[in-house]
């Protein structure tokens, strides 16, 4: 890109939290929570954005990294820092650590994973954005490639 426009990360933040495509914030990335029916309906977004037409999901494993990172994370480090905090104001016993902290995380991260998927594309579309050609521009890439030789 010749001209390089500037980027806010807190818009893509914005709209990732309000789980809205990356690339027009209209549209919602996820089926409305009072419309699904099944766990593919809460885990899965949809195909694409229906406005803009950008595609949420690149290839397949796309979204591996946003439930293993993100989502551990999100779940994870608020719940250590809890655990810490709790621990070193008030000692309580052992019991209490389980269940009101540990057993709380699978809940939470049922919770987040939409959001996990949603800062994840956010965050991809933010470094690598896929920007559309002008129309009438020839979008194909000619490769060259040198012929191989074996000897």
């Amino acid at each position: 890109m010749s001209d390089p426009k500037k980027l806010n990360p807190w818009l893509f933040i914005w709209r990732a939290l309000r789980l809205r495509c990356p690339e027009c914030g209209v549209s919602p990335m996820f089926k409305p929570w009072r419309l699904t029916r099944s766990l593919y309906d809460w885990f899965n977004p949809l195909d694409g954005c229906p406005r803009c037409g950008y595609a949420y999901r690149r290839e397949p494993g796309y979204f591996m990294m946003a439930i293993c990172a993100l989502n551990y994370g999100l779940v994870c480090a608020p719940a250590i820092a809890t655990a810490y905090l709790v621990e070193s104001i008030w000692s309580p016993p052992m019991w209490m650590h389980v269940a009101f902290i540990l057993a709380p995380m699978p809940f939470m991260s049922f919770l987040l994973a939409r959001h996990a998927k949603s800062l994840f594309v956010a965050f991809d579309h933010y470094c690598d954005p896929h920007v559309k050609a002008p129309p009438g521009t020839d979008t194909t890439d000619v490769v060259t490639a040198s012929p191989v030789h074996s000897h």
